[in-house]
This record gives structure tokens, C-alpha cells and sequence, in this order.
């Protein structure tokens, strides 16, 4: 597609069903500005994204305001959100997925080394320092806290489907990303949370709240391509524990040549160390784990183990369908 229809379909898709009637908006705008599309086509493809703009128009000073005002903004500002695209990149590190994932994680026997690809700050790599408050459909509702004491940082999410009843041993944590973020460094959280659609303030503060408790712990966070380093990684993981490698909202910026390594890897790490592969994508994203989706399912995200769809998720971790 080009970069009008990349940002047409972003509006009726991505921003409709992710409830940002701003980006809704700034999308459409962007689709009938050849002007403004022209300057984005002299980026790389992969920096055109709305996410990235949108993101790097806001950090830059944007007016919290339609396309009318945002418009004449963003084109005297070009040089300031170029600068920015070309240097940051889509980094959503949202907590609320470690919701989703929990059913998941909390199934594999521990103790756990959990290990994240694409891992950005880190913040998904403490799904035991976290309470949840699941809803079921019927209005119960069941609150899971970490073993020695209540979590700082609750997160709410619905639930179809058993709630977990226990929380993961999880005794050692690590992450890969090419540019990892640290939630100690003022401008690596400014940009974490221009990342957060203007609506969601919810979800700032969750993720605030989220920095505040790896802040005292920082993970490890290891610079690197996923492709390569991630073996290396794994083998620096206790013995004795179960790895675990999750990632979420991270394979889409793969090449369909990158994927199949990556899948080839994942499937040598689980032969060769046992390790659990956890994927939490849009299902478009791995089209073999799609296919094994029951008929009639037209999900946003598909939360799979080893390949094997187990749950039908938010996209920003607000409810969770399991499968099973």
C-alpha cells in the first residue's frame, strides 16, 4: 500500500477499534495530504507508521486538537517530528498485556527464566510484581495479587474463560530489543508515554505506576537483533528453570524472511532447552497459528503457545477470550 492507504486503513481499523477518535482523525488527514504523505515517503518504510508519527508529533509539542489545528502544526514543525521519527522507534510497552498473558504464563510449571523479545523498558518482563482484577461476563469478579503482598500496579482486565488461580515462579527475567528504554531516564519515559493514544490516560497511569516498581528493580536488558542474540540469551538462563521467550506486538516488524528465522529459532530453543515460546500478535502476523483458530473467529490479537492458539486478546490488554 502506499502511505495514504497505510494511514486510511490505520483510521478504520487500528484507531476505530482501539477507541482514539484523535488518531481516527489525524489519519484521515494525513490520507488527503499528498504534501504531508511526500515528506513521509522520504523516510524508511518501516518509519511512516501512524503510530510513529502520531507519537513524534506529540512529543514534539502538538496541539491536543482535531486535524484542522494539527495540520498547519505539524508542517512548520517537520523538521522537529522528522528528527524524532528518525531517531525513535514504536516502543509500546504496555503492562496491561501481562493480563492477557498471565493465563498463559501462570500454566507452565516453574520455577520460570521469562525472557522477552522486542522488550522495550521491560515492563511486561513482571507479570509476578503486578495484581489483576478479572471480570468474568457474568460480573464476577477475582482479584490475584503477588505472593508476599498486594502489587502497586493493579490491572483490570475481562476475562472469558478459567482465571488463573495462581501467580508464575518467575526467578529470573531478561529482555532483547534493539534500542532498549529505561524507565530511569526522563526522556526514555516521555517517549514511553507519548506512545499511549491521547484517550487512554488510564493506561498512562498504569504504565507510570509500572515504571515506578521496575525502577527499583531494573531487569536485564540486553541491546540487539532478536535474530541473533536471543539464543545467546537463553543460554545464559539458569538451568534449572523453565525458559519462557513471550513477545508481543513485535513479530509485525519482521520481514516474512526474518519471521520464518525467528520461527526457526524458537523451534531449535524449544528442542534443544525446552523453552516455552508465548506469542501475543495480530493475527495476521503468524498465518499458521491463524489458521488454527475455530471457524468464525475474527480476532484482533491471538495469544498462542508453541504455535497453538490459546486466547483471542486485546490489543492493549483490556480483556482476554481463552480458547479452551
Amino acid at each position: 500500500m502506499d502511505t495514504a492507504a497505510v494511514y486510511r486503513q490505520f483510521a478504520g481499523s487500528q484507531a476505530l477499534n482501539g477507541g482514539s477518535p484523535t488518531y481516527q482523525d489525524w489519519a484521515r488527514g494525513v490520507a488527503v495530504d499528498p504534501e504531508l504523505c511526500a515528506l513521509l515517503d522520504t523516510l524508511p518504510e518501516p518509519r511512516r507508521q501512524p503510530n510513529l508519527l502520531f507519537a513524534a508529533a506529540r512529543l514534539a509539542g502538538a496541539p491536543a486538537s482535531g486535524w484542522a489545528e494539527v495540520r498547519p502544526w505539524l508542517h512548520a514543525a517537520w523538521p522537529d517530528v522528522e528528527q524524532v521519527m528518525r531517531t525513535h522507534t514504536t516502543q509500546t510497552n504496555e503492562p496491561r498485556r501481562c493480563a492477557t498473558l498471565l493465563p498463559a504464563l501462570a500454566a507452565v510449571e516453574g520455577p520460570i527464566a521469562l525472557i522477552e523479545v522486542g522488550a522495550s523498558a521491560g515492563l511486561c518482563l513482571y507479570p509476578d510484581r503486578y495484581s489483576y482484577l478479572y471480570t468474568s461476563p457474568d460480573g464476577g469478579r477475582t482479584r490475584l495479587d503477588p505472593a508476599d503482598s498486594p502489587g502497586h500496579v493493579v490491572l483490570p482486565c475481562e476475562i472469558e474463560g478459567p482465571v488463573p488461580t495462581r501467580m508464575p515462579d518467575v526467578v529470573w527475567r531478561a529482555g532483547i530489543d534493539l534500542n532498549p528504554l529505561d524507565v530511569r531516564d526522563p526522556a526514555d519515559l516521555a517517549w514511553l508515554e507519548a506512545l499511549v493514544w491521547p484517550e487512554h490516560s488510564d493506561r498512562t497511569e498504569t504504565l507510570r505506576a509500572a515504571a515506578r516498581v521496575v525502577a527499583e528493580d531494573p531487569p536485564r536488558l540486553v541491546t540487539g537483533d532478536l535474530l541473533d542474540g536471543l539464543p545467546d540469551l537463553v543460554a545464559s538462563a539458569p538451568a534449572e528453570a523453565t525458559v519462557v521467550v513471550q513477545n508481543s506486538a513485535v513479530l509485525y516488524y519482521l520481514t516474512p524472511a526474518e519471521l520464518l528465522t525467528f520461527e526457526a529459532t524458537m523451534a531449535g530453543l524449544q528442542r534443544t532447552r525446552g523453552a516455552v515460546w508465548l506469542s501475543n500478535e495480530g493475527w495476521t502476523v503468524l498465518p499458521d497459528v491463524a489458521a488454527r483458530l475455530p471457524q468464525g473467529l475474527s480476532p484482533q490479537f491471538i495469544l498462542a503457545r508453541d504455535g497453538e492458539p490459546v486466547a483471542l486478546t486485546d490489543p492493549h490488554g483490556r480483556s482476554v477470550r481463552l480458547l479452551t
